[in-house]
């Protein structure tokens, strides 16, 4: 019997035991969110939405990634395939057929945007892993950042609690403060980390709509004058991942956490060219072919639909709101020679107390694991002309995709002449 076979064979035994099918063992699929009557987690007819209130539902499983090293090797067609755990966004989905979606996870998990004002409830299902029926790993939601955390609701294991396989939680949060943050697993980190269970997580604030101040209406803080102000907003996230940490885990072998060596750099789950692609990758072929040996009859997803392309129309303000969350390294990013704006750091604004503004123009922005930066392009300026423009790390070695050249953290940032 194959390794494959046997996993085929135990992933229906596996969720059904887990999910309380073979008998009894109080897990649920039990999401939260107030006016909602049937359970998936958003309002439907005849039910009503309460004000400033947003609700979501995420699943914690494992899947498949494609790295941006395509050749003609055999098995590198679509480039390396990674196994990975992640979040997929199962809102709106009934709670009896969230564990029916194996391999469902996404690398970068799905960005979630809020609104200062908000009360968020954020609740995460367990769905357990298909591809390593033998772990028995709790998950959680860390929003990283976040300045009033309950500790019950901050997902760090040794204040807070892990969520079973079979099981929900619901977070809830109750949002005061702008700017941007990030989302990952505190279960085991080091390991959930470096498997892909990371996201984008940004506040917008309440001066948003202010059309007075800067013409889109759109902002980083409430700052006041409409120095925040932007035309298009981007979350770009800095990851990496070392290839033979993830080989290994699949393989069911010791993890080389000592030794542990990124080799793929990428920005929002993709290394370059794929971040510029605006379409949801191709599921990988591992991903196709265990789902389709187990019987599965669903449309396969897309394990990584989220770009990293950046457009924009000259005159235009553009955000990029860059976040670290590499367990291994610390990077530096640069546009090129586009001007770059600092305008906030660690999701506050660069004010001083007596209301000073403290921005400041650079070339280069470094960030640390778990760190976040906001920063604006302003391509109304002189210097910057209509054309492509490459926003890339000037780590030279992470402008690679493993042992492939000319790729790794990289994507473009395209601005069209003004009409």
């Amino acid at each position: 019997m194959t390794t494959n076979t046997f996993r085929r064979l135990l992933l229906p035994l596996t969720a059904a035991a887990a999910f309380g099918v073979a008998g009894p063992t109080g897990a649920a699929v039990f999401v939260q969110c107030p006016g909602d009557t049937n359970g998936d987690g958003t309002w439907g007819p005849g039910e009503t939405r309460p004000a400033n209130t947003t609700c979501m539902h995420l699943a914690a499983g494992d899947g498949f990634i494609s790295m941006a090293d395509k050749s003609e090797r055999p098995g590198f067609e679509q480039g390396r395939p990674l196994y990975t755990f992640g979040f997929k966004d199962v809102t709106g989905t009934a709670p009896g057929s969230v564990v029916l979606d194996p391999l469902s996870a996404q690398f970068a998990a799905p960005t979630i945007e809020l609104k200062q004002g908000d009360k968020f409830y954020l609740s995460l299902t367990n769905v357990s892993m298909a591809l390593r029926p033998d772990l028995f790993d709790p998950h959680t939601v860390h929003f990283h950042g976040f300045p009033q955390q309950a500790p019950v609701f901050d997902g760090m294991p040794e204040g807070s609690f892990g969520v079973n396989m079979g099981s929900t939680i619901t977070y809830f949060y109750n949002l005061n403060d702008p700017g941007t943050y990030m989302y990952h697993c505190h279960q085991e980190a080091t390991e959930h980390m470096q498997m892909g269970m990371l996201g984008n997580l940004y506040v917008k604030p309440i001066q948003d709509g202010n059309t007075a101040l800067y013409a889109s209406g759109k902002y980083v803080y409430n700052d006041g004058d409409g120095s925040t102000g932007y035309d298009v907003g981007v979350p770009l996230q800095l990851t990496s991942m070392d290839h033979v940490f993830h080989e290994l885990h699949l393989g069911v072998q010791p993890l080389p956490f000592k030794n542990m060596k990124d080799t793929y750099a990428m920005i929002n789950g993709r290394g370059y060219p794929d971040t510029v692609n605006p379409d949801p990758l191709p599921p990988p072929a591992e991903k196709i072919d265990f789902l389709e040996g187990s019987g599965y009859t669903q449309p396969i997803t897309s394990s990584q639909p989220i770009n990293a392309l950046i457009k924009a129309t000259k005159g235009q303000r553009i955000l990029l709101r860059l976040s670290n969350l590499s367990v291994t390294n610390y990077y530096t990013i640069t546009a090129q020679g586009l001007p770059m704006r600092v305008v906030g750091q660690g999701a506050r604004e660069l004010r001083s107390a007596q209301g000073n503004v403290l921005h400041y123009d650079t070339s280069s922005i470094t960030i640390g694991g778990g760190e976040s930066t906001e920063v604006i392009i302003d391509t109304s300026s002189a210097d910057v002309v209509p054309g492509t423009y490459f926003l890339y790390t000037t780590n030279l070695n992470y402008l690679s995709n493993f042992d492939q050249d000319n790729g790794g953290m990289m994507t473009e940032i395209v601005i069209a002449a003004a009409p």
